[in-house]
This record gives C-alpha cells, structure tokens and sequence, in this order.
C-alpha cells in the first residue's frame, strides 16, 4: 500500500510538471494563433480582438490555471481553427492509433520472444549467429524502408502478393471490422517487426547472462536439459525486466506510430498531432501533448506495479530497508 501511495505521489507530481512543461515550451514557440485565424490581411485591431476573445491576452499564469482546470474536469477545449471538441476528436482517433500499437505490440512480442530464445538456444551456431544479425538489422531498419518493403510485398495494387490496402481507413471505421482490420496489418507489420528487433535483442541478452547462472546449474542438476533449464528457471528469472522493456515500448510506441501512420494515410491520433502542429493550433496541441504524456506516465506507472509484483526481490528489500530505518 506504501508503495501505491508513493508512486501515485510521484505521477501525479510527473502530470503536474509535464502539464507546466507542455504549456511553457508551446508559448516560447514563435507564431500566433491569432494572426492564423486572422489571416495574412488582417488588421491588427482585428487580430488583437481574436486574442481578447480566446483570452491569449491574459497573463500565462491565468491562462494556465484556466487551461488545467478544464483538464481536470474533463475538458480539454475546442479548437479554434475547426471549431470541434478536441476531446472527442482524440477519443475518435484513439479507436485507429491503440488498435495498431496493440496489434504492432503483439506482432513484436510474437516474433521477439521466441526468436530471441532461439538466438540462444538453437543447436547450430550459424542459426545463433544468423538470428543476431536479424536483430540488428531489425532495429536499425528505418520505419520507412519496411513500410516500403510491405507494400511491395503484399499491398493490394502495387504488390507482388495483393491482399491487404497500402493507404487509409474504411469511412465507418469500424462497423467494417474486416476492412478496418486488414487497414491495420501493414502498418503493424512495419511496427512489430522493428519493435520486436529490440526485444528480441533484449530477450538474447538476458537469457545469455542466465546460461552462466546458478540457476540454470541447479536446474540441469535436477535432470533438466540446458534447453529446459534455460526457458523453464531463466526466463522466469528474467520476465519482470522483459515485462518492463515491453512495457516502455508500448509507450514509446505512442509517439513513434506517428510516422507509421502518415506513411499509411490511417487518420490517427499521430497524424492528427502534426497537422494541428502544421497550422499552429497551438491550443489544441497543448491538450493533445499533455493526454499522450499522461498516457505515457500511467503505462510507466503500471509497469511499475507489475514489476513489484511479480519480483518479489523488490518487496523484500523495501522491507529490509523498512526494519533498518526502525532501528
């Protein structure tokens, strides 16, 4: 319970120096919000108007009291240029950019894991050593040369084996749940095979540490083979660390599908970033950054819980700690 309490403490305090950061660095930017809704022939008497109406003339402090308290409520305004809620509009595009992050994710676990095993595991040295350099190459694959080797490959057109569409989304989402999810394969594909380099690379290397451990010894001591000793007691040992590395990766994902998804024409919430970043509605990117912040800290926050509990090395330190301070 102390440490739930301890790292609510700390996230909240994360969200309340993230929402400060965000909206000092879009106020340090150069450029008007005013003066873009105004146009390039306004007056200035007509941009100072705009400023008073959206309240950009008060001080930075109301501002952001004002900004923070409708966060809290559950307001996140409406932007300026549309006219539209932002808060529905960043839940319509959630529906595209979580389905493709948790598809890419479970594409790269799939392929990550074993095949990180395998790097360690398999009985023939050019299989082990022919994995690593799928590994590194993997990772240092740019998102826009796989996305361009997909399509090749198997986009409906243009492809050598036609079955999925290379571009867009289905108009009603996902009332077409065959066409939405055949939308989303390429570009999880794209996804899950550069974020599954790094797990597996990472899958390698813990398990190489845990072939020289005692564990392993004392499972092979047991009639064990060095096989089953290494998947059975090694990757038990290391699950926490791999269950933390998939966690951050799920929310560095949240920022790195945007490319992924302009390179698809998928109307994301990544998309939706960088053309609110393109016609400086900064009042609607202040809100956006700070919900894909928020969402980054509570993935941070979860990983967290789960890694304490599922190593209980952790629970039992914090109590060594405890008694040693009582004394």
């Amino acid at each position: 319970m102390r440490f739930l309490l301890r790292r609510s403490a700390l996230l909240l305090a994360a969200l309340f120096g993230m929402s400060v950061l965000i909206f000092i660095a879009l106020r340090v930017l150069p450029g008007d919000v005013a003066s873009v809704m105004a146009g390039l022939n306004a007056t200035p008497a007509r941009v100072a108007a705009l400023r008073q109406e959206l309240g950009l003339n008060r001080s930075y402090l109301q501002q952001y009291v004002d900004w923070s308290g409708n966060v809290i409520h559950g307001n996140l305004g409406v932007s300026v240029l549309t006219g539209r809620d932002v808060g529905a509009q960043i839940l319509s595009r959630v529906q595209i950019t979580f389905p493709l992050i948790l598809l890419g994710l479970f594409l790269a676990c799939l392929f990550g894991i074993p095949l990180g095993c395998a790097s360690i595991l398999a009985p023939h040295a050019g299989v082990r050593q022919g994995l690593h350099m799928l590994a590194l190459v993997g990772g240092a694959l740019p998102a826009l040369w796989g996305a361009m080797l997909f399509i090749m490959l198997f986009a409906k057109g243009s492809g050598l084996i036609k079955i999925f569409p290379s571009q867009g989304f289905p108009d009603e989402g996902w009332k077409q749940p065959v066409s939405a999810c055949a939308s989303l394969v390429l570009p999880a594909l794209t996804v899950g095979i550069i974020v599954g380099a790094s797990i597996m690379r990472y899958t390698r290397s813990a398990l190489q540490e845990m072939l020289a451990s005692e564990f392993v010894d004392m499972g092979m001591a047991c009639g064990m083979t060095r096989v089953q000793a290494v998947l059975r007691i090694g990757l038990r040992i290391v699950s926490p660390q791999l269950v933390s590395v998939i966690g951050m990766t799920f929310a560095e994902m949240i920022t790195g599908v945007m490319v992924i998804e302009n390179l698809f024409a998928l109307p994301g919430i990544g998309s939706m970033l960088v053309t609110d970043v393109g016609n400086r509605d900064l009042l609607t990117v202040q809100s956006e950054l700070f919900v894909l912040a928020a969402f980054f800290l509570c993935i941070g926050f979860a990983v967290d819980v789960v890694h304490r509990i599922l190593d209980p090395r952790l629970k039992g330190a914090a109590l060594l700690a405890s008694a040693e301070g009582m004394q």
